[in-house]
């Protein structure tokens, strides 16, 4: 079939890219659909359990999935009129912006503190009045340090910052409604200084900037990829044709991806940047083409002898990428499976583009310019030439040595790997010293924290929650999560009762205890509900009171402090058994857990399948277990230096490493399937010898030169036009995408020479046992 497009292409040039232009333009018209989604719960199929028990609790419990942090902090002190005042001034207008569910946005102005007046409980906000002088002042304080359910919560330890805490709307877009508070806040002058924290913003914001990042860097990167080509090529035709090919293989998978209903989340943003490392494969069209047309003179004999030597190579390694990331469609997790599909989609767009377009630009070419093209290119005496084959040469005369000082190198990489931690945490996505990673920094410092989770005690009956047995498993499990250092606040209805209990007793300090008698604590509740409003006791029980929600706050976003609060939840129960009890998690910390484990760990198993079925691919191509196993080197051995550098430098593997590992296969076993194609091409031309070791060590040795020089430097100009491309990437305000240029590089750079040097070494001592006589079906020679 690739011999019809090949023919197509090389007779109706035009006609050919017409036709990609229209079928561009239809996948073009679907990209102004696009609906980005941020959110980590979509990150699970709507039927996960992780999902469906998330939506019970935050139901149970009227718990919103979103909320804001604002901070205040004022270093002098916040317990003063003018700083109080500010507070009361931004929490009422912050309650008017549209998208806030205004009745449940706490925080001083707002939270109720409960008194008596003679026998009456009685509830009213903290800061239902600004304190006009120091008496005021001191009761405020008192009423602030006395109560444990606001310290830590809605004023720090030392009184220099209080929190507003901001639920919005569902439909709302976090990173909208913090700009609006932002704005309020700006029209203050004054000692405070504010901060804006919290999932919805991070999430929301890192949504909005992974676009414009992309909408700068991608430009800047196809501009420096474009400088690139032409200091190989002087040639803007070929710049136009391998740039195209990039830029229509990203509309026809985002068109594809869009227009098929599915949103863009931050995984499938990264779609563009893999389609324009796979799309460079182009080059070595271009490389053959420029050494094929100096030995022809003619054009047309160029372009088909190109494609009969690079074809076969172009559509296995092209292959082998696509089925690494379609791969990745057999995990749960929907935006992983997305993200592998339209990669696919993209990567067989390529390879199609390969067989077609790039023909027919070649063809529509003048012979003037492609003299132009072909003269600097085919000589054996430039430096590019005589690096690639001092390489070449060293990796044949010192083969043992270059495998040992590789297995040197696997050894420190395997240690290396294991030291990965597998985590994920939002908020490190942003620089360090971003708008974002300070407010989260401060809030965290002063604070309990901006993250957090649920731990749910669920008993077998109701009104479990009132027996004084439950009240004070719950308090004391509440201390011993609170012993990790990442957790800065636990709140539950423990809490609750025991601050009714103190107030109903005088507030008398001895009294800031759980009531011995079930009917004493169902009394003190009963009493409590008909005071206040229904939120100061809705997100801790429900109403059979047969559940008891603990929220807990962490100081990171890390997914092992989430981890490790289950973890001691469950060693704390099995320590102190309740009976008929059972602990269940909940919430966006909850969620990152499972976003970590079951995303970050499937595309890990997920990589892992794909490098055996790159295995079973290569040893089907070439008919011998023995050349799939020598042309997996390269790509053993990029994947375990870069993986074993990744835990040396302490680096999380997180999501940018996680999804740059199935790119690392395809780039890796690209070179390695262009390097051994024209290598047994060669040596072929050369005589029938039925093993390496049958032929002349010169034949050999002449043959893996004439590789490394040859389809060598279209290797070596893969790599080093990617490279640098994304080098630029390294200046994004975004790590993801700082990640993705240090890495891309380093996997190409790394690749390109494990290819060039580890290849010819392992021919060299392992000749003897490597066949040269394929069992094929002759194909069809291509018209001329």
């Amino acid at each position: 079939m690739r011999n019809w497009l090949i023919d197509i292409s090389v007779r109706f040039p035009k006609t050919v890219i017409a036709a990609t232009l229209v079928v561009t333009a239809f996948f073009a018209w679907q990209i102004p659909k696009a609906r980005i989604d941020t959110d980590p719960k979509h990150m699970l199929p709507d039927t996960s359990p992780v999902r469906v028990f998330n939506d019970e609790v935050e139901r149970q419990f009227s718990l919103h999935p979103d909320t804001i942090v604002v901070g205040v902090v004022n270093e002098r002190g916040l317990l003063n009129p003018e700083s109080l005042r500010r507070v009361a001034e931004i929490t009422d207008r912050i309650q008017a912006l549209p998208g806030v569910i205004t009745r449940d946005v706490l925080g001083l102005r707002t939270v109720d503190e409960v008194s008596v007046n003679g026998a009456v409980l009685g509830v009213h906000p903290l800061l239902s009045d600004v304190p006009a002088n120091d008496a005021e002042i001191a009761a405020l304080r008192k009423a602030l340090f006395v109560n444990p359910l606001v310290v830590g919560r809605f004023i720090s330890a030392d009184a220099t910052t209080t929190a507003i805490y901001v639920p919005i709307e569902s439909t709302a877009n976090g990173k909208e409604i913090a700009d609006r508070i932002r704005e309020i806040l700006a029209t203050y002058r004054g000692p405070e200084r504010f901060y804006v924290a919290g999932d919805p913003v991070a999430r929301d914001t890192f949504g909005a900037q992974m676009f414009r990042q992309m909408g700068v860097f991608s430009p800047i990167a196809g501009l420096v990829m474009c400088i690139i080509l032409w200091l190989m090529f002087r040639s803007v035709t070929l710049i136009v044709a391998n740039m195209g090919v990039a830029m229509l293989s990203i509309v026809w998978a985002m068109g594809a991806m869009i227009g098929g209903g599915y949103t863009v989340h931050i995984m499938s943003s990264m779609i563009p940047v893999f389609l324009m490392a796979i799309s460079t494969d182009t080059v070595h069209i271009f490389n053959e083409f420029c050494f094929r047309f100096a030995e022809s003179r003619d054009k047309r004999t160029a372009v088909v002898e190109t494609m009969r030597v690079v074809g076969r190579p172009v559509l296995l390694s092209d292959l082998t990428t696509a089925a690494a990331f379609v791969s990745l469609a057999t995990g749960p997790i929907v935006p992983v499976k997305v993200f592998g599909i339209f990669v696919g989609v993209g990567t067989l767009a390529v390879l199609l583009m390969s067989f077609t377009v790039v023909p027919a630009v070649l063809m529509l070419m003048s012979e003037r310019r492609v003299l132009a093209l072909a003269a600097p290119q085919t000589g054996s005496s430039d430096s590019a030439s005589r690096w690639l084959l001092a390489l070449g040469r060293l990796g044949v005369r010192h083969s043992r040595s270059v495998l040992l000082v590789g297995l040197g190198l696997l050894v420190l990489a395997g240690a290396g790997m294991s030291r990965i931690r597998i985590n994920n945490n939002l908020v490190s996505w942003f620089r360090a010293g971003s708008e974002i990673r300070e407010a989260d920094r401060v809030m965290n410092e002063k604070l309990g924290g901006t993250s957090t989770g649920y731990l749910v005690v669920r008993g077998a009956e109701a009104d479990f929650v009132k027996q004084p047995a439950t009240l004070r498993w719950i308090e004391a499990l509440q201390r011993d999560l609170e012993s990790d250092p990442l957790v800065g606040k636990t709140v539950s209805v423990a809490d609750v009762v025991k601050r009714i209990n103190r107030v109903l007793h005088g507030d008398q300090a001895q009294f800031d205890t759980i009531p011995d008698s079930a009917e004493v604590v169902a009394q003190q509740l009963f009493v409590f509900t008909m005071a206040v409003k229904p939120r100061d006791l809705d997100n801790l029980v429900d109403y059979p009171f047969q559940a008891a929600n603990i929220i807990l706050q962490f100081k990171s976003w890390d997914a092992d402090v989430m981890r490790r609060a289950i973890a001691r939840a469950e060693a704390f129960a099995r320590a102190h058994p309740l009976p008929g009890a059972r602990v269940e998690p909940a919430g966006i910390a909850n969620f990152n857990l499972v976003w970590n484990d079951e995303v970050l760990w499937g595309m890990l198993s997920g990589f892992l399948s794909s490098l055996v079925l790159v295995l079973v691919l290569l040893v089907f191509e070439y008919r011998s277990l023995r050349w799939g196993i020598v042309s997996f080197v390269p790509l053993l051995f990029t994947v375990a230096l870069i993986y074993g550098t990744v835990g040396l430098v302490g680096k999380d593997f997180d999501m940018p490493i996680s999804v740059l590992s199935t790119l690392s296969l395809g780039m890796a076993i690209d070179f390695a399937i262009h390097f051994v194609s024209r290598f047994r091409a060669r040596m072929a031309e050369a005589g029938a010898f039925r093993q390496v070791g049958d032929a002349p060590s010169e034949v050999v040795v002449d043959a893996l030169l004439w590789t490394a020089g040859r389809p060598g430097r279209g290797i070596i100009r893969n790599a080093v036009l990617f490279a640098a491309g994304f080098f630029v990437m390294l200046f994004a305000s975004l790590t993801p995408y700082i990640t993705v240029g240090a890495f891309m590089a380093a996997i190409m750079i790394l690749s390109s020479l494990a290819t060039l040097l580890f290849l010819p070494a392992l021919v060299t001592v392992f000749g003897r046992w490597l066949p040269l006589a394929p069992k094929r079906r002759q194909e069809k020679p291509l018209p001329n």
